[in-house]
């Protein structure tokens, strides 16, 4: 592998433990590395805790611990719930290290240097929930989009400012032009649209005061801390040494697409880093058709659904059934329509009949073929797209036309071709079972050691749910 490929999951908060939200991109981002290894790419991950937002200090003080064990303790849920879903994450880059509190000094040196920070009096309207300033126009009947019914914090102090503004234009011409490549296109337009208005400088500091003596010191004034997003935003560059970056993409939620593809591409320019390559924006997940929340008790703990479905089960349903560009739903009753439906019956069922048939008539399968070449020209362009929930469609047509095939064929009554048909089929579902790598890594590695070789009879894939 000489290639490279840097993608990376939105760094969460850590003021709470994980929800399924988080799993779901966790899962997005072990997809497109999984797929770009099975080309010959060398991928590398990185997720993280965005340790220092007030919010994460808010917490800290009701549960009644010290701020540090608070997040160190959160992180470390995270960190579980990627190994849990047997996503691999190269990098788990939190944001108290000290390594990422000098790479974000260093940031805001370059920054000033370039003469792009400077500090005035301010009044604003701040959302604790987005750690970001609004102005009365951006709001929703004087709420936050993101968070309606938190209350939000009149602010008014003295910070530092980032020169915003001065890099509307070529923000415009660089998204434009797709150097800095947007996923999906309506997402651009949305952020093209944001960038008719005109910019307005952003405050990127807080008083210690404010701050409560959390984050990362401004350099050269002990009395302010960086606002939350300048140092968030920069553990994708703390976490790595300068041969991997820029971020070939960035994976991230709808709510924060305007921090990824303006606040950050601006500082980048401002310092004279390169910029990344592409952000992907995907929807929310709801529950039973709710927005998640706390007030309805509705939040979905993802490794209570691995428990009960297994890790396969649960990375299906949540790439199959979730559109990657729009909201998507989650409930129990859908899952175990799911899980009976196209994995127990129509895969697990499908290996199980091939396998005990080969194994009756002493079917021997030689599997020959480039991996790189198993997807055909539909699949590449849908996972060029992150159209993961497509691709897994197109896999599963192969899977119902193969147990269609079986049943019409009949190879338990059938002698006059029998062996050819179930070497054929055989080898066809060590393909597929390939094909299921970046998707089901577990279930494809039992799929392919069965259907090769000497075929002995697969143990089910997905038992009878108790």
């Amino acid at each position: 592998m000489n290639k490279k490929f840097y993608v990376t999951a939105a760094i969460p908060y850590v003021n709470a433990a994980p929800h399924i939200g988080h799993a779901l991109e966790f899962l997005q981002v072990d997809v497109v590395a999984r797929y770009k290894k099975l080309q010959g790419v060398e991928a590398i991950t990185l997720t993280g805790s965005d340790e220092n937002a007030l919010k994460n200090v808010q917490a800290a003080e009701k549960a009644g611990q010290e701020v540090q064990k608070f997040v160190d303790l959160n992180a470390e849920l995270f960190l579980e719930l990627t190994k849990k879903l047997n996503t691999h994450f190269d990098v788990f880059q939190k944001g108290t290290n000290p390594g990422h509190f000098k790479s974000s000094q260093d940031l805001w040196t370059k920054c000033n240097d370039k003469g792009d920070i400077y500090k005035k009096d301010y009044e604003g309207l701040y959302c604790v929930g987005c750690e970001a300033f609004y102005t009365e126009e951006e709001l929703q009947d004087g709420e936050c989009g993101e968070h309606p019914g938190k209350k939000l914090e009149k602010v008014s102090e003295s910070n530092y400012f980032f020169r915003l503004s001065k890099y509307q234009e070529q923000l415009i011409d660089l998204i434009s032009r797709d150097t800095l490549r947007i996923y999906p296109d309506f997402r651009k337009n949305e952020v093209l649209q944001f960038l008719k208005e005109p910019l307005k400088d952003i405050s990127i500091s807080r008083s210690n005061e404010r701050a409560k003596n959390w984050g990362v010191p401004v350099p050269g004034d002990e009395s302010q801390r960086m606002y939350v997003w300048f140092d968030a935003l920069n553990i994708y560059r703390s976490g790595v040494d300068d041969s991997i970056w820029p971020a070939d993409l960035h994976i991230i939620g709808k709510g924060i697409i305007r921090f990824h593809t303006v606040y950050w591409p601006a500082f980048l320019l401002s310092a004279d880093i390169p910029l990344p390559k592409a952000v992907f924006a995907h929807g929310y997940l709801t529950v039973n058709g709710q927005k998640m929340s706390k007030t309805i008790g509705n939040i979905i703990n993802p490794n209570e659904v691995v428990n009960k479905y297994g890790v396969d089960a649960t990375r299906y349903y949540l790439l199959k059934e979730i559109p990657p560009f729009s909201d998507g739903d989650f409930s129990y009753s859908r899952m175990d329509e799911v899980y009976s439906s196209d994995l127990s019956n129509e895969l697990g069922n499908l290996l199980s009949r091939l396998t005990n048939l080969g194994e009756k008539y002493n079917v021997e399968v030689i599997n020959d073929y480039e991996i790189k070449d198993i997807y055909d020209p539909a699949i590449v362009n849908l996972m060029k797209e992150y159209r993961f929930n497509e691709a897994l469609e197109k896999i599963w047509r192969r899977i119902k036309d193969m147990n269609r095939a079986i049943d019409e064929f009949a190879p338990w009554k059938n002698e006059t071709g029998r062996e050819d048909f179930l070497k054929k089929k055989l080898g066809e579902l060590n393909i597929i079972g390939t094909m299921l790598i970046p998707f089901m890594p577990e279930t494809a590695e039992k799929i392919v050691s069965s259907t090769g070789g000497k075929v002995k009879k697969a143990q089910p894939l997905f038992p009878r749910l108790i």
